[in-house]
C-alpha cells in the first residue's frame, strides 16, 4: 500500500508544534487518500488492508480538523507564511488524469489523479521550509523520511522489473519519479547538514 512506511500526518501531528507544518500539504495529502481509497467499501482485500485504509483516511483528515479548528493546535499553525496557492495543483492534476490515465473509469481515473496529486503534494511544505528556515530537527526528518519511502519504492519497482514478468506502470513509476526528484534539492541540504552536525537550513 502506498505511503505505508510513513504516516506522515497522524504520527507527526501527535508530537509536534505545527509552526512548521503545512496545512497545504495536509490537505493535499487528505484528498489524496481520499480519492485512492474509494474503493474501500466495494473491493475487499483483506482486513489488514482495510483497517490501514481507515487509518490513513481517518488520520489525514483529523490532521486538518486539528490545525484549522482546534483552539490550542491551531495558534501554532504559521499561516502567513504557509500562502502556496495549492488548489493550482489539484485541477492540472485532474487534468491530467483524465487525459492520461490505464482505463477511463471513475474509480481508476480518481486512482491516477491521487497518484498525480501526490507527487507534487509536497510543494507547500517545501516553500513554507524555505520561507520560514526554522527548521527543527523532527520536521527535517519527516520531510526527509517522506521523500525517502519514494525513493525506496523505486528501488522496489526496480527490482520487480528484472524479476517479474510484465511489470510495467508507467504512471506510477513516472510519478514517483517526480516526486523524488522534488525532494533533491531538500535531500542535499539535508545531508549537508547531518554530515557537519549542523542545524538544517534551506536557501531563501
Amino acid at each position: 500500500m502506498q505511503a505505508m512506511m510513513v504516516n506522515h500526518n497522524y504520527l507527526f501531528g501527535c508530537c509536534l508544534s505545527y509552526c512548521s507544518v503545512s496545512l497545504k500539504t495536509q490537505e493535499l495529502y487528505a484528498l489524496v487518500f481520499a480519492c485512492r481509497y474509494l474503493d474501500i467499501f466495494t473491493y475487499y482485500v483483506s482486513l489488514y488492508n482495510t483497517i490501514m485504509k481507515l487509518i490513513f483516511l481517518g488520520s489525514s483528515f483529523s490532521i486538518v480538523w486539528y490545525m484549522r479548528y482546534h483552539k490550542v493546535v491551531r495558534r501554532s499553525y504559521d499561516k502567513d507564511q504557509d500562502t502556496f496557492r495549492h488548489y493550482f495543483l489539484v485541477l492540472p492534476c485532474l487534468l491530467l488524469a483524465l487525459l492520461i490515465n490505464e482505463k477511463f473509469t471513475f474509480k481508476e481515473v480518481m486512482w491516477t489523479f491521487s497518484l498525480y496529486l501526490e507527487a507534487v503534494a509536497i510543494l507547500p511544505q517545501l516553500v513554507l521550509l524555505q520561507r520560514t528556515r526554522n527548521i527543527d530537527n523532527l520536521t527535517g526528518q519527516y520531510v526527509f523520511l517522506l521523500g525517502a519511502y519514494r525513493a525506496l519504492y523505486i528501488l522496489n519497482w526496480i527490482y520487480r522489473y528484472f524479476t517479474e514478468p510484465h511489470f510495467v506502470h508507467w504512471i506510477t513509476w513516472i510519478s514517483g519519479l517526480v516526486q523524488t526528484l522534488l525532494y533533491a534539492d531538500f535531500f542535499y541540504y539535508y545531508f549537508q547538514s547531518w554530515k557537519n552536525n549542523k542545524k538544517l537550513h534551506l536557501p531563501a
